[in-house]
């Protein structure tokens, strides 16, 4: 049995010696500290160091005489768990309890005393101490009460890192979240209300009384796109340096392209803004080598409409291909036609491109091209309508080659849809330099099917004529029909390619084998007449005496004399 001293504290046994060095002060460091208040000082002395603090995780922070001392410490320094009696002077433990949990509500309060009465006890639960102990205190039992405080204080200690933790975590995506949040303002997938509370939410304040949104996209050369997204950091950093002190609004990268929500404070700050977004993209250019173009819808009065003026912004975007340059600012409403206005469709005659694809040279294809183009930059068209004028003529291009049954991609190249391509170009110039090149790829394959196609034809003419030379009826037309072309078509080619008309082919081709059948044979010279087309042999005699400059049989003679 473990005997108690007169205050009722029971001796412990130390039970491990300090520990010295650097471990001994890494082990304090992981200690919560106590205070001890009493008004009997062997008592603090007995409790001070007959109990092995430290090996249950505690360290000797300060001791008391009285509830007010103990306050003073309390305030000076930081306390986790006060062991205090209930009677003292000046100030009892239950008041003190009480002005702790007020004070410092994470704080622990432990209470013993030698009074076993029933209100000390029901006021300490109410006051939300620790434990109430009755004198006197094992070492075991105090022991065991403060290694239930320490695992209590190790878990809120946790809890209250692991928040810290996500609050920090928290912070640090804020950006990335309210970027998130925006772009889905724009977007018009969230908004009202919910739009409204996730922004107070999220910590994000776009306050003002008129908004509008832009669009800002860079293009580098060819030979400085190897890390776009780069240059486009690089734009946005260019574009919040230059508005920073100028107009109040927010940005975000999205995509390819930059984003802005400007919060203008009157509708008349729209100058204003072209006029800093032209600025923008003229420095772009001057600073970074970088092409840029921006474009803003129309301003409105409250943010959730802003979506509105997000796709006014695009649609003003897709204007830049067909005005040019020029013009690195966009407005919608100067592009957009009146809601009153009428626009039809302009027709476009595409017979002078297909004429100088089919017929023309390069020069001349070239100069229908911009013909074609200058038609687009003049015209007041939409979007729609500009790509429509594209495909149209990509269309014409399509069944010029399949009427020569071409393979598309030697047109196109590998694009599967190639007015897919049409968007991609920033300005007129490119489609012009992109509808070049299609012509003069088609120009090429026509001049070589064309070739191919008179060869072929031709040679099949030849196996023609050949196969049906002895029929005395055999005629250009018949051979016409045969090759499903016309007369005049036939004669043209057949000539330019053999160099004889079909005639003198003809009459060729029967002669040669009128003198096969002379130097082969001993038929008599109307049978050979009639076997190669010839029925009438006073006709073949005059015509093979025309070419050979003797008749057949005096030609039969004198092979047979060269071959004595």
């Amino acid at each position: 049995m473990e005997a108690a001293n007169k205050n009722g504290i029971v001796n412990g046994a130390d039970t491990e010696k300090e520990k010295s060095g650097v471990d001994a002060m890494e082990e304090k460091k992981e200690l919560y500290n106590i205070l001890l208040v009493d008004d009997e000082a062997d008592v603090l002395q007995v409790m001070k160091k007959k109990i092995n603090w430290e090996s249950i995780g505690f360290c000797m922070a300060g001791t008391a005489e009285n509830g007010e001392e103990a306050l003073e410490i309390a305030e000076q320094t930081h306390i986790d768990v006060v062991l205090t009696d209930i009677k003292m002077p000046f100030m009892d433990g239950l008041v003190l309890c009480r002005k702790l949990k007020e004070n410092y509500r994470n704080m622990k309060v432990v209470i013993y005393s030698g009074f076993d009465e029933f209100k000390y006890a029901r006021e300490a639960i109410h006051l939300e101490a620790e434990e109430y102990l009755l004198k006197p205190i094992s070492a075991k039992d105090l022991t065991q009460v403060f290694q239930k405080i320490k695992s209590s204080l190790d878990k809120e200690i946790a809890e209250r890192r692991n928040i810290d933790m996500l609050r920090e975590y928290y912070q640090k995506s804020l950006p990335a979240m309210q970027e998130q949040l925006v772009i889905s303002i724009l977007e018009g997938r969230i908004a009202g209300e919910r739009a409204r509370a996730l922004m107070k939410m999220y910590e994000l304040n776009l306050s003002g009384d008129c908004y509008a949104a832009a669009i800002l996209e860079g293009r580098m050369g060819v030979q400085k796109e190897e890390h776009p997204q780069l240059f486009n950091l690089s734009l946005k950093n260019l574009a919040d340096d230059y508005l920073k002190d100028k107009l109040g609004y927010y940005s975000v990268n999205y995509l390819d392209k930059i984003v802005f929500i400007f919060l203008l404070e009157q509708k008349e700050d729209l100058q204003k803004l072209l006029y800093h977004l032209e600025q923008i993209c003229k420095t772009a250019f001057r600073m970074l080598g970088m092409k840029s173009a921006a474009a803003v819808g129309q301003v409105v009065t409250d943010l959730m409409n802003i979506t509105t003026s997000y796709q006014e912004a695009g649609h003003a975007m897709e204007y830049r291909k067909i005005i040019g340059e020029d013009s690195p600012v966009i407005y919608i409403k100067d592009m957009e036609p009146r809601p009153q206005a009428s626009v039809e469709l302009p027709e476009y005659n595409y017979q002078d491109i297909l004429r100088a694809v089919k017929l023309g040279n390069s020069e001349e294809t070239s100069q229908a091209i911009c013909q074609f183009t200058n038609a687009l930059r003049h015209q007041a068209m939409t979007p729609g309508q500009y790509q429509a004028a594209c495909v149209e003529l990509l269309m014409e291009f399509t069944k010029i080659g399949r009427s020569y049954q071409l393979d598309i991609r030697d047109i196109f190249g590998q694009d599967r849809i190639p007015w897919e391509k049409i968007d991609r170009f920033s300005s007129l110039g490119e489609l012009e330099e992109w509808l070049n090149e299609i012509c003069t790829k088609l120009r090429k394959l026509l001049r070589h099917e064309r070739r191919d196609s008179t060869m072929r034809l031709t040679e099949k003419a030849k196996e023609y004529i050949e196969e049906h030379y002895a029929q005395s009826d055999l005629s250009a037309d018949t051979l016409c029909r045969y090759l499903n072309v016309s007369a005049a078509y036939f004669s043209t080619i057949f000539k330019r390619e053999v160099g004889l008309g079909f005639a003198a082919y003809l009459t060729k081709t029967r002669l040669e084998h009128a003198v096969e059948l002379l130097m082969s044979t001993q038929e008599k010279t109307y049978i050979i007449a009639e076997a190669v087309g010839y029925p009438e042999p006073n006709y073949f005699s005059y015509v093979f005496k025309k070419e050979y400059g003797v008749s057949p049989t005096k030609y039969r003679a004198g092979l047979q004399k060269k071959e004595k």
